[in-house]
C-alpha cells in the first residue's frame, strides 16, 4: 500500500476513533441530562450517539480491512437499532406533546449540544476530505451521518433554548421529532444497502 494512502487510511481511522469518543461521553452525560431534564430531544440524541458509536465502529473495522460480510451485518444491526429509535422516540414526542409534559432547560444540555454541534460539522468536513481522497465510499457515507449529527445537535440546541429562553415548552418534543425523522431516514437508507 502506498505511503500517502496508508496516512489518509490512518487519518479516516482517527476521525472515526475522535467520533467515536465523542459519542461514547456523550451517550453517558446525555443520560443523566435527559433523566434530570426530562428531555425528549436531550433523550433520543443520546440514542442517536449510541448508534453513532456503531456506525463508527463500522467504519474502522472497514478502514482495517474487514469482510463485506462484518460490515453488511454492522449495516444491519444500525437499521434495526435507528427503526427502533424512531419508533421509541416517536411514542415519547407524542406523549410528550399530548401531555404538555415540560422539560426542565439545563444549562449542561446547552453547552453539550452547542460543542457537539461544532465537533460533528468539523469531523463531518475531514471524513469527507479524507473519503474522496481515498474514494471510500464507507467514510464518505459515515461523514454524512456525522455532518447529520451536527444538524441534530443544532435541532436539539435550538428545542432547548427556545424552550429556556421564550418558555417555548413544545419546541422539546418537537425536536426530538427531528430525530425520528432523521432515524426512519437513516433505517429506509440502510435497507437499499
Amino acid at each position: 500500500m502506498p505511503a500517502d494512502r496508508l496516512r489518509l487510511r490512518r487519518a479516516g481511522i482517527a476521525l472515526e476513533v475522535v467520533t467515536l469518543a465523542w459519542n461514547v461521553v456523550g451517550v453517558a452525560l446525555l443520560a443523566i441530562l435527559a433523566y434530570r431534564s426530562g428531555s425528549v430531544a436531550l433523550l433520543g440524541f443520546g440514542l442517536d450517539s449510541l448508534i453513532e458509536i456503531g456506525a463508527s465502529t463500522v467504519v474502522i473495522w472497514e478502514l482495517t480491512g474487514s469482510d463485506e460480510r462484518r460490515q453488511r451485518l454492522g449495516l444491519r444491526l444500525i437499521r434495526v437499532a435507528f427503526a427502533l429509535l424512531a419508533v421509541y422516540l416517536l411514542v415519547q414526542a407524542v406523549f410528550a406533546l399530548g401531555s404538555g409534559h415540560r422539560a426542565t432547560p439545563l444549562l449542561g444540555g446547552i453547552w453539550w449540544t452547542a460543542l457537539t454541534a461544532i465537533a460533528m460539522f468539523l469531523l463531518a468536513f475531514g471524513k469527507h476530505r479524507v473519503g474522496r481522497a481515498l474514494g471510500d465510499p464507507v467514510l464518505l457515507t459515515e461523514g454524512r451521518v456525522t455532518l447529520v449529527d451536527g444538524i441534530l445537535a443544532a435541532s436539539v440546541l435550538v428545542g432547548i433554548l427556545l424552550n429556556a429562553l421564550f418558555g417555548l415548552w413544545w419546541a422539546d418534543p418537537v425536536a426530538g421529532l427531528v430525530i425520528v425523522f432523521y432515524a426512519v431516514r437513516e433505517a429506509l437508507s440502510a435497507l437499499r444497502i
